[in-house]
């Protein structure tokens, strides 16, 4: 626990961040911190940015469509999709000496998944991928030393995602469809139903946030599967191996290294310390994912690693409702990288990392194959 020169307060030790995690007297609603950002205009907010009751109308509301224990099967059911997806974009790179995990990997198979999942028509999937590319190309966006336009893009391209799903949204109404956006817009269950503004929110956030994980959740494996050769090894000759160490990749190198804010309701007391009402409250994932009082050598990434309750997709009423998909996305993709690609090696280390602090993985990550 520490307290920052401009009021904030850092929460880096596993116990405490769970604890904070868990504590109903902290907010997700920017409205509740003492100086709240400035936020998109027009937008009606996700659910991760609301607070009990509203946030669990929502969330049940999605959950219901999302997985257990409405629709159980849900990812199950897209297993010969994920499968069919992965295989195509291994096989467009099959034969090449020199790829980019990323941009010819990691990047695209997101996106196609979730305009699956969501029921975007095939021929609007080429405008998603370039909407997601310039949504993501502005997170990091530098005024000091990028060119506006590159802000400017991803402002234009969440309007216009946003335009496209209203249209979307629209077209369910009266005319049922079997994807997530007609489940959702045709759902009159015991928490209502949701407005379009809601179901359109919900569906951004699944797109949006989604994507990065599942992008830096795979090529940080890769990456981390390159640097120990072992285990690459022992994954190929035992693709079972996958499920604990995709958990253990969670623990030792999340997608998500900082909840960059939480707000306090009221005065809260952290580990000894009391942090007054309306506080900014910034969560250190990655930290307490290697808290030594909590995981034994947590500097060492072990797939055989017991009890680990690691806070990869977070804790509490705010854990990550895409985590399932994307643990399975994440599954398919590595054991079918390792099982495919022809003695990969990495052809620089440390690559090119993005420059958010919040957001972790490398920008590219290039491989090279048929190596000696």
């Amino acid at each position: 626990m520490a307290r920052q020169e401009d009021g904030s307060y850092v929460i880096s030790t596993y116990r405490e961040i769970r604890d904070t995690l868990n504590d109903p007297h902290l907010s997700s609603d920017l409205r509740n911190l003492s100086r709240p950002p400035s936020v998109e205009g027009g937008a009606t907010s996700s659910f991760i940015h609301k607070d009990p009751p509203e946030h669990d109308r929502l969330r049940h509301t999605a959950m219901r469509h999302f997985g257990p224990p409405h629709t159980p099967g849900l990812v199950t059911g897209l297993e010969g999709f994920l499968t069919a997806s992965v295989g195509s974009l291994i096989d467009d790179v099959a034969g090449k000496e020199r790829i980019d995990i990323v941009d010819d990997f990691a990047f695209p198979l997101p996106v196609t998944v979730i305009c699956h999942l969501l029921g975007v028509p095939r021929e609007d999937e080429p405008r998603f991928h370039l909407w997601v590319h310039d949504i993501m190309n502005s997170v990091d966006y530098d005024p000091e030393t990028d060119p506006k336009e590159r802000l400017d893009k991803g402002v234009q391209a969440r309007k216009d995602v946003r335009q496209c799903l209203v249209g979307l949204v629209e077209q369910r109404h009266g005319r049922p469809v079997d994807d997530l956006l007609g489940r959702l817009a045709d759902d009159d269950g015991p928490d209502g139903r949701m407005t379009d503004a809601e179901i359109v929110a919900t569906a951004k956030l699944l797109l949006i946030a989604g994507h990065e994980t599942v992008v830096n959740l795979i090529t940080n494996g890769m990456l981390t599967l390159l640097r120990h050769p072992h285990v690459l090894r022992r994954l190929r000759d035992d693709p079972d191996l996958v499920v604990p160490l995709v958990e253990e990749l969670l623990r030792y190198e999340p997608p998500v290294h900082i909840i960059p804010w939480r707000a306090a309701y009221s005065d809260i007391t952290v580990a000894d310390t009391v942090i007054p009402k309306g506080s900014r409250i910034m969560l250190m994932l990655a930290s307490g994912n290697r808290d030594p009082d909590r995981f034994h050598e947590p500097d060492r990434f072990d797939p055989d690693r017991r009890d680990n309750q690691h806070l990869g997709f977070g804790s509490g009423i705010h854990l990550c409702f895409g985590g399932p998909l994307a643990r399975r996305e994440t599954q398919i993709a590595l054991t079918e990288l390792v099982r495919r690609l022809d003695r990969p090696t990495l052809v620089t280390d440390p690559p090119p990392y993005r420059r958010s602090p919040v957001l972790r993985g490398p920008i590219h990550l290039h491989v090279e194959q048929g190596a000696d």
